[in-house]
C-alpha cells in the first residue's frame, strides 16, 4: 500500500495542482460556475496528503533545497506576500468588507432590507416562510428570524440570494 501511495504523490499532486490552478485563476475573474469556489477550496485541503506524501518520497533531494539561499529567499519572499494580505487597509477591521456587510444585513430588520433589495415586505416574509423560516413580524432582524426558526445566518443570507437569480 505505502509504494501505491508513494507512486501516485506527484501524479496527485500534478493533477489537484491543475485543478487548483484552473479554479484559483477563474474566481479570480469571478468567472465560470458557482463550483468553483468550494472545488478550489475542498481539493487544495486533499492537496496537503499527496504533497506531504511527495515531501516523505522526496526527503533526501527536497532536503538540499533547505540549505540554499534561494530557499530562504522564496519562503521570506512568500510570507510577506501572504501576510500583505492580511495588514487591514486604512479604515478597515482586518477582515473582508463583505463580512462587515453581511452583519449589517443580517441585524437589518425585515423591512428595512425588503427595501433595500426591492422587494415587499409581505413577498419577503412569503419567500422566508417558504423556505422554512417562521417570520414573527417585519420589525424583527433577519439573525433574530434565523435564530428563532433554529437555522444559521448563512441560510437566510443563501434565501435572500436566492431571490436574485
Amino acid at each position: 500500500m505505502q509504494s501505491v501511495l508513494l507512486r501516485y504523490a506527484t501524479p496527485f499532486i500534478t493533477g489537484l495542482f491543475l485543478v487548483s490552478l484552473i479554479s484559483g485563476i477563474a474566481l479570480f475573474f469571478h468567472i465560470g460556475p458557482r463550483g468553483f469556489h468550494g472545488m478550489h477550496e475542498w481539493l487544495s485541503i486533499v492537496l496537503i496528503l499527496p504533497f506531504a506524501l511527495h515531501l516523505w518520497k522526496n526527503w533526501r533531494p527536497m532536503s538540499a533545497y533547505f540549505k540554499r539561499a534561494s530557499f530562504a529567499i522564496a519562503m521570506v519572499v512568500s510570507f510577506i506576500a501572504a501576510a500583505a494580505f492580511l495588514v487591514p487597509a486604512e479604515g478597515e477591521s482586518g477582515r473582508p468588507p463583505v463580512f462587515g456587510f453581511s452583519t449589517l444585513i443580517l441585524g437589518g430588520s425585515l423591512s428595512e432590507v425588503a427595501a433595500v433589495i426591492d422587494i415587499e415586505p409581505s413577498d419577503l416574509i412569503a419567500s422566508l416562510e417558504a423556505a422554512g423560516f417562521t417570520v414573527g413580524s417585519p420589525d424583527e432582524s433577519l439573525s433574530t428570524i434565523a435564530a428563532n426558526s433554529g437555522k444559521p445566518d448563512m441560510q437566510i443570507m443563501a434565501s435572500l440570494v436566492s431571490l436574485s437569480e
